[in-house]
C-alpha cells in the first residue's frame, strides 16, 4: 500500500471486525453457505432467516435449484454489499453429456477452444432479458473424459451461463450436448472448501444459545468487510470517519494509506485503519495523484455502511 500520511489511531473507538461479536455479526456479517441440490437460492436464505432468527438475510448469485455449491449470504446491513458478489468472477465444476460419440482428442480441442471472450444468450428460463452478451471464460480445465460424459471445470466471468456453454459445445462438436449437473465452487473470494452446511449452521446457532460458545457462529459468520475484499482500498484517519458516516465526500487530506491501482472512476472501499469497512466510493483521483495532491476530492462516497457517531466528530 501507499503510505499518504502517518495517522494517529485511539484504541478509544472502533473495533477491529475480528473482535466483533456474534451479535454485532448478525447486524452485518456474512456466510459462505454450500447450498444443497434441491431447494431454490430463495428457499435456502429463508432457512437460514429462520436458524438465526433475525429478519433481514439475502443471497448474492443465485443458483438454480439443481446446482450445488457456495451461495453468499448476507445478514442484516450486510444486505447492502451483497450485490457486490454479483460482480465477481465464478468458477464451477461441470458435468457435461454429449448426444452421440465423439473422439476424445476432438472434445479436448473444441471445449479449450471456449476459453476466451465468448457470445452468449441467457437461457429461455433464466430471470434476465434474452440478449447477446459477451462473457470471458478464463480457464477451462478437464478433470475426465468417459465416454459422452466429460467433466470440467471452468473459471468465468459473473454472468457466464454453463447450460449455455454446454450446448454452444454441443453444437461445435455436431453431436449436440447438455449439462448434466453443475456445482459452483468459488463465487469471487469465496471458495468451496471454507463453506459451511445449513446443518452446520444450526449446530452452530444451538451451541451459541445452550452451551454459551460462540466460536463456532464466528468461524460461520464473516465480517462484512469480507464482501470488499475484492475491492481497492483507501484507508483514512480516524478525523475523517464521521464525516464520511454522513455522507461527506473523501477528500485527500482525510486518506492516511491507499492502494496503488486505484484508477479515476474506480469502485473502492473506503477502509478505517482497523479495518472496519466505512463505506463505497467512486475515486475522482488516480493513486498517484491521491498520493501527491495537497488538496480536492479524491472520491465521491456512493454507499455508507457504518453508523454516525461510531467514531467521534471531527469536523
Amino acid at each position: 500500500m501507499l503510505i499518504r500520511e502517518e495517522s494517529f489511531v485511539s484504541e478509544k473507538w472502533g473495533k477491529p471486525p475480528s473482535a466483533r461479536s456474534v451479535e454485532e455479526l448478525l447486524e452485518a456479517g456474512v456466510i459462505n453457505l454450500d447450498k444443497p441440490r434441491g431447494p431454490t437460492s430463495h428457499q435456502v436464505t429463508a432457512w437460514v432467516r429462520d436458524i438465526l432468527l433475525i429478519k433481514k438475510v439475502a443471497h448474492g448469485g443465485t443458483l438454480d435449484p439443481n446446482v450445488s455449491g457456495v451461495l453468499p449470504i448476507a445478514t442484516g446491513k450486510a444486505i447492502r454489499a451483497i450485490d457486490l458478489t454479483l460482480r465477481s468472477d465464478k468458477e464451477y465444476v461441470c458435468l457435461m453429456k454429449l448426444h452421440r460419440e465423439k473422439k476424445e482428442e476432438d472434445i479436448r480441442k473444441v471445449l479449450l477452444s471456449f476459453v476466451g471472450e465468448i457470445f452468449q444468450t441467457p437461457p429461455v428460463r433464466s430471470a434476465v432479458k434474452r440478449q447477446m452478451r459477451v462473457r470471458k471464460i478464463h480457464e477451462i480445465r478437464i478433470i475426465e473424459i468417459r465416454g459422452r460424459e466429460i467433466l470440467f471445470r471452468v473459471s468465468c466471468d459473473a454472468g457466464t451461463y454453463i447450460r449455455t456453454l454446454c450446448y454452444d459445445v454441443g453444437e461445435a462438436l455436431g453431436t449436440g450436448a447438455h449439462m448434466e449437473e453443475l456445482r459452483r465452487v468459488r463465487s469471487g473470494n469465496m471458495r468451496e472448501e471454507e463453506s459451511f452446511r445449513l446443518q452446520d449452521i444450526k449446530d452452530a446457532f444451538v451451541f451459541w444459545k445452550e452451551e454459551d460458545d460462540d466460536s463456532f457462529m464466528k468461524k460461520i459468520l464473516m465480517p462484512f468487510e469480507k464482501l470488499l475484499e475484492p475491492l481497492p482500498k483507501i484507508i483514512i484517519k480516524d478525523s475523517a470517519v464521521d464525516a464520511i458516516c454522513h455522507g461527506a465526500d473523501l477528500a485527500v487530506v482525510g486518506i492516511a494509506r491507499l492502494d496503488d491501482e486505484i484508477m479515476k472512476g474506480s469502485t473502492v472501499a473506503i477502509m478505517t485503519e482497523k479495518g472496519e469497512g466505512v463505506a463505497l466510493a467512486t475515486a475522482e483521483m488516480s493513486a498517484e495523484r491521491i498520493l501527491n495532491a495537497k488538496e480536492g476530492i479524491a472520491a465521491k462516497t456512493m454507499r455508507v455502511f457504518m453508523k454516525p457517531s461510531t467514531y467521534p466528530k471531527m469536523w
